[in-house]
């Protein structure tokens, strides 16, 4: 989609499933310089706009005012609040407004040009982000599904059904495959806007891998400086697992082969070896082992749990009660 910013001004969302090295890629990018530092996830298309609604309605933007102001969203922006709160009740009218205003004010505060954004769930909101700013370049960080999944099961994220339980780990790489194939697949749309990277040759061999992100964004992402300035997790790595107490021995690649049973790793790749031989990851038990008709029953109740889920967030009055106790962390 053509834009009237060149690409070096543009405002870029870093997004992908979560447990796949969204916020490193995030803080890499903010510890390049020239954007607005801002050390959270905003929240505003998954969470806010479901739950206040309409913003072009005033009592709304009151409502989420009141909360916003009470919580890390705004603690951690470094803003004054009388003076966003009053910018936010004369000027917003929506979701993107919102989102436009906080991080333009955060980046004329300190005195940068530019502005990013990590919330994973606002890969389900990539139409709506593209209304809002057609100028958007998009950066879908991918992650091999079985140490994804690892990840998520280790915070819980994704609950079995009750029928399930014992299962967990299968069911958080059913999430991932769901997640990854919806992004991928909205992500197609955007054309040129839109470009993919693997967390593990982002790790493994940053500098090509940042230098093409470089090209894409226009925008000088030099890893010496990177590491040098260090925000966040590019020096304090967010893992799931125990941190070496060297950080020179901290590897978060290839986890699974040291924590997959070989019975358990034929199952998850029954049921999700497809999307990860499309993304370019080797399967690792022999197709044999493997028997995929046996689980389609699972992967299809839980595609279409998921997909009612965020289809009465997006639509109905039910999805701001879904979404009221994901408000209390924020």
């Amino acid at each position: 989609m053509n834009s009237s910013l060149s690409k070096g001004r543009r405002p870029v969302f870093v997004l992908g499933c979560p447990r796949s090295g969204t916020t490193l890629l995030y803080h890499m990018i903010l510890s390049a310089g020239n954007f607005a530092v801002y050390e959270t996830e905003s929240n505003v298309f998954n969470l806010l706009v479901p739950h206040f609604g309409d913003l072009s309605v005033r009592r709304n933007r009151q409502a989420l005012m009141k909360v916003w102001l009470g919580s890390k969203l705004f603690t951690r922006s470094g803003l004054e609040a009388r003076e966003i709160e009053e910018k936010i009740l004369d000027e917003c009218r929506s979701g993107g407004d919102f989102l436009r205003i906080v991080m333009e004010e955060i980046a004329r505060k300190q005195g940068v040009e530019r502005w990013a954004e990590c919330t994973p769930d606002h890969m389900f909101y990539l139409p709506a982000i593209k209304r809002a700013f057609p100028e958007a370049l998009v950066v879908h960080i991918l992650r091999d599904g079985r140490d994804a999944a690892l990840s998520l099961e280790k915070q819980g994220w994704i609950r079995p059904f009750a029928w399930d339980r014992g299962k967990s780990v299968l069911v958080a790489g059913l999430y991932w495959q769901w997640m990854v194939n919806k992004g991928r697949a909205s992500g197609r749309a955007l054309g040129a806007d839109y470009t993919e990277i693997h967390f593990e040759e982002l790790i493994q061999n940053p500098r090509p891998v940042l230098a093409r992100l470089s090209e894409f964004i226009e925008h000088d992402l030099d890893y010496d400086r990177i590491l040098k300035v260090g925000i966040g997790s590019v020096r304090d790595p967010n893992t799931s697992f125990q941190k070496a107490s060297d950080n020179k021995e901290f590897n978060p690649v290839g986890r699974w082969r040291r924590h997959f049973a070989i019975e358990e790793l034929a199952v998850f790749e029954s049921m999700v070896g497809r999307t990860l031989e499309s993304l370019g990851y080797e399967l690792a038990t022999k197709e044999t082992q493997r028997d995929e008709s046996g689980w389609k029953g699972m992967r299809v109740a839980y595609e279409s749990r998921h997909a009612a889920k965020l289809w009465l967030k997006q639509h109905t009055p039910l999805g701001k009660i879904l979404i009221s106790d994901d408000l209390s962390w924020l």
